[in-house]
Protein backbone atom coordinates (compact mmCIF):
# COMPACT_ATOMS: atom_id res chain seq x y z
CA UNK A 1 0.00 0.00 0.00
CA UNK A 2 2.70 2.41 0.55
CA UNK A 3 4.67 1.65 -2.57
CA UNK A 4 1.60 2.64 -4.49
CA UNK A 5 0.93 5.75 -2.51
CA UNK A 6 4.38 6.78 -3.14
CA UNK A 7 3.81 6.03 -6.76
CA UNK A 8 0.30 7.91 -6.89
CA UNK A 9 2.28 11.00 -5.59
CA UNK A 10 5.23 10.64 -8.11
CA UNK A 11 2.84 10.56 -11.14
CA UNK A 12 0.82 13.25 -9.57
CA UNK A 13 4.20 16.00 -9.17
CA UNK A 14 5.39 14.60 -12.28
CA UNK A 15 1.77 15.98 -13.90
CA UNK A 16 1.99 19.16 -12.20
CA UNK A 17 5.62 19.41 -12.98
CA UNK A 18 4.43 19.13 -17.41
CA UNK A 19 1.79 21.90 -16.70
CA UNK A 20 4.04 24.34 -15.23
CA UNK A 21 6.63 23.46 -17.67
CA UNK A 22 3.64 24.48 -20.42
CA UNK A 23 3.20 27.39 -19.09
CA UNK A 24 6.42 28.87 -18.08
CA UNK A 25 7.26 32.15 -19.79
CA UNK A 26 9.29 31.58 -23.08
CA UNK A 27 12.41 33.05 -23.04
CA UNK A 28 13.78 36.15 -23.60
CA UNK A 29 16.42 38.13 -25.93
CA UNK A 30 17.10 41.68 -25.93
CA UNK A 31 18.09 44.65 -28.84
CA UNK A 32 19.60 47.75 -28.94
CA UNK A 33 19.27 50.61 -31.46
CA UNK A 34 20.45 54.20 -31.86
CA UNK A 35 18.00 55.58 -33.86
CA UNK A 36 17.95 59.67 -32.91
CA UNK A 37 15.76 60.90 -30.29
CA UNK A 38 14.57 58.02 -28.06
CA UNK A 39 10.95 59.48 -27.37
CA UNK A 40 10.29 58.91 -30.60
CA UNK A 41 11.85 54.97 -31.33
CA UNK A 42 9.37 54.09 -28.25
CA UNK A 43 6.02 53.99 -29.89
CA UNK A 44 7.00 52.12 -33.14
CA UNK A 45 8.86 49.07 -30.65
CA UNK A 46 6.00 49.27 -28.37
CA UNK A 47 3.44 48.60 -30.52
CA UNK A 48 5.68 45.95 -32.82
CA UNK A 49 4.63 42.38 -32.34
CA UNK A 50 6.64 40.03 -29.93
CA UNK A 51 7.97 43.00 -27.84
CA UNK A 52 7.53 42.74 -23.99
CA UNK A 53 9.02 45.95 -22.84
CA UNK A 54 11.34 48.72 -24.07
CA UNK A 55 13.29 51.07 -22.34
CA UNK A 56 14.83 54.31 -23.58
CA UNK A 57 18.23 55.33 -22.72
CA UNK A 58 22.23 55.32 -23.59
CA UNK A 59 24.56 53.30 -25.24
CA UNK A 60 27.98 53.01 -27.09
CA UNK A 61 29.64 55.05 -24.44
CA UNK A 62 32.56 54.87 -22.17
CA UNK A 63 31.29 57.09 -19.20
CA UNK A 64 29.40 55.45 -15.93
CA UNK A 65 26.11 56.71 -15.01
CA UNK A 66 25.18 59.21 -18.13
CA UNK A 67 22.33 61.56 -17.37
CA UNK A 68 20.35 63.09 -20.46
CA UNK A 69 21.90 66.26 -19.69
CA UNK A 70 25.19 65.11 -20.50
CA UNK A 71 24.20 63.44 -23.73
CA UNK A 72 22.32 65.53 -25.14
CA UNK A 73 25.29 68.35 -24.76
CA UNK A 74 27.40 65.82 -26.88
CA UNK A 75 29.74 65.51 -23.54
CA UNK A 76 30.01 62.26 -23.60
CA UNK A 77 30.62 59.57 -26.12
CA UNK A 78 27.32 57.50 -25.50
CA UNK A 79 23.80 57.86 -28.09
CA UNK A 80 20.57 58.07 -27.63
CA UNK A 81 19.20 54.54 -27.85
CA UNK A 82 16.52 51.86 -26.88
CA UNK A 83 16.60 48.59 -25.45
CA UNK A 84 14.05 46.01 -26.80
CA UNK A 85 12.58 42.79 -24.80
CA UNK A 86 11.26 40.60 -27.01
CA UNK A 87 9.97 36.87 -27.01
CA UNK A 88 11.77 35.20 -29.47
CA UNK A 89 8.67 32.45 -30.20
CA UNK A 90 6.63 35.83 -31.36
CA UNK A 91 8.79 37.31 -33.37
CA UNK A 92 12.34 37.76 -34.98
CA UNK A 93 15.42 39.98 -34.46
CA UNK A 94 14.90 40.59 -38.01
CA UNK A 95 11.52 41.69 -37.75
CA UNK A 96 12.89 44.44 -35.48
CA UNK A 97 15.58 45.34 -37.66
CA UNK A 98 12.81 46.36 -39.91
CA UNK A 99 11.14 48.11 -37.38
CA UNK A 100 14.60 49.99 -36.79
CA UNK A 101 15.17 50.89 -40.68
CA UNK A 102 11.56 51.84 -40.64
CA UNK A 103 11.72 54.99 -38.73
CA UNK A 104 14.89 56.52 -38.98
CA UNK A 105 17.12 58.20 -41.96
CA UNK A 106 19.80 55.44 -42.87
CA UNK A 107 22.16 57.92 -44.84
CA UNK A 108 22.36 60.59 -42.66
CA UNK A 109 25.66 61.02 -41.02
CA UNK A 110 25.22 63.79 -38.69
CA UNK A 111 22.36 62.89 -36.51
CA UNK A 112 19.23 61.99 -36.95
CA UNK A 113 16.63 64.75 -38.39
CA UNK A 114 16.90 67.98 -36.91
CA UNK A 115 19.15 66.22 -33.91
CA UNK A 116 22.84 66.77 -34.73
CA UNK A 117 25.73 65.43 -33.30
CA UNK A 118 27.08 62.13 -32.48
CA UNK A 119 24.60 61.04 -29.66
CA UNK A 120 21.97 61.24 -32.30
CA UNK A 121 23.88 59.28 -34.67
CA UNK A 122 22.33 56.25 -35.79
CA UNK A 123 23.56 52.56 -34.56
CA UNK A 124 22.48 48.94 -33.94
CA UNK A 125 24.38 47.14 -31.26
CA UNK A 126 24.66 43.64 -31.50
CA UNK A 127 24.21 41.67 -28.01
CA UNK A 128 25.36 37.94 -29.84
CA UNK A 129 26.97 36.98 -33.24
CA UNK A 130 23.40 35.84 -34.25
CA UNK A 131 22.37 39.41 -34.04
CA UNK A 132 25.71 40.88 -35.95
CA UNK A 133 25.06 38.58 -38.87
CA UNK A 134 21.33 39.50 -39.23
CA UNK A 135 22.03 43.41 -38.66
CA UNK A 136 24.93 42.84 -41.41
CA UNK A 137 22.54 41.22 -43.90
CA UNK A 138 19.85 43.45 -43.03
CA UNK A 139 21.97 46.36 -43.66
CA UNK A 140 23.07 44.99 -47.17
CA UNK A 141 19.90 44.21 -48.26
CA UNK A 142 18.58 47.75 -47.54
CA UNK A 143 22.06 49.22 -49.62
CA UNK A 144 21.39 46.96 -52.56
CA UNK A 145 17.57 48.02 -52.60
CA UNK A 146 17.87 50.83 -54.51
CA UNK A 147 15.47 52.87 -52.08
CA UNK A 148 18.03 55.23 -51.15
CA UNK A 149 20.63 57.05 -53.42
CA UNK A 150 23.44 57.24 -50.58
CA UNK A 151 25.37 54.48 -48.67
CA UNK A 152 23.88 53.27 -45.39
CA UNK A 153 25.69 55.31 -42.78
CA UNK A 154 24.03 53.37 -39.76
CA UNK A 155 26.55 51.57 -37.82
CA UNK A 156 27.00 48.04 -36.43
CA UNK A 157 28.96 48.02 -33.26
CA UNK A 158 28.69 45.19 -30.21
CA UNK A 159 26.41 46.02 -27.74
CA UNK A 160 28.15 47.41 -24.40
CA UNK A 161 26.73 48.47 -20.64
CA UNK A 162 23.02 49.95 -21.71
CA UNK A 163 22.15 53.31 -19.07
CA UNK A 164 18.65 53.47 -18.39
CA UNK A 165 17.69 56.99 -18.80
CA UNK A 166 15.60 59.32 -16.54
CA UNK A 167 11.82 58.19 -15.34
CA UNK A 168 10.91 61.37 -17.41
CA UNK A 169 12.13 60.08 -20.80
CA UNK A 170 9.94 57.02 -20.31
CA UNK A 171 7.19 56.68 -22.63
CA UNK A 172 7.18 60.01 -22.88
CA UNK A 173 4.95 60.12 -26.36
CA UNK A 174 1.82 59.13 -23.18
CA UNK A 175 3.19 61.38 -20.54
CA UNK A 176 3.51 64.12 -22.83
CA UNK A 177 1.15 63.67 -26.01
CA UNK A 178 1.13 67.12 -27.35
CA UNK A 179 4.64 67.91 -26.95
CA UNK A 180 5.71 64.81 -28.44
CA UNK A 181 3.53 65.06 -31.43
CA UNK A 182 4.84 68.64 -31.75
CA UNK A 183 8.40 67.26 -32.01
CA UNK A 184 7.97 64.23 -34.02
CA UNK A 185 6.09 66.39 -37.05
CA UNK A 186 8.38 69.23 -36.61
CA UNK A 187 11.41 67.12 -36.93
CA UNK A 188 11.01 65.92 -40.74
CA UNK A 189 10.77 62.03 -39.25
CA UNK A 190 6.77 61.81 -40.19
CA UNK A 191 7.44 63.15 -43.61
CA UNK A 192 10.15 61.32 -44.27
CA UNK A 193 8.53 57.80 -43.34
CA UNK A 194 6.07 58.79 -45.33
CA UNK A 195 8.08 59.67 -48.03
CA UNK A 196 10.38 56.22 -48.09
CA UNK A 197 7.94 53.94 -46.28
CA UNK A 198 4.40 55.24 -47.23
CA UNK A 199 1.70 55.29 -44.99
CA UNK A 200 1.32 53.96 -41.35
CA UNK A 201 4.48 52.96 -41.26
Amino acid sequence: MKEKLTLFICIVLAAAGGALAQTAPASEEKAVFAGGCFWCMQPPFDHAAGVISTIVGFAGGTEANPTYERVAAGETSHREAIEVTFDPSKTSYAKLLEVFWRNINPIQRDGQFLDVGEQYTSAIFFNSEEQRKAAEGSKGALASSGKFQKPIATVILPAGKFWPAEEYHQKYYLKNRMAYGMYHFTSGRASFQRRFWGAGK
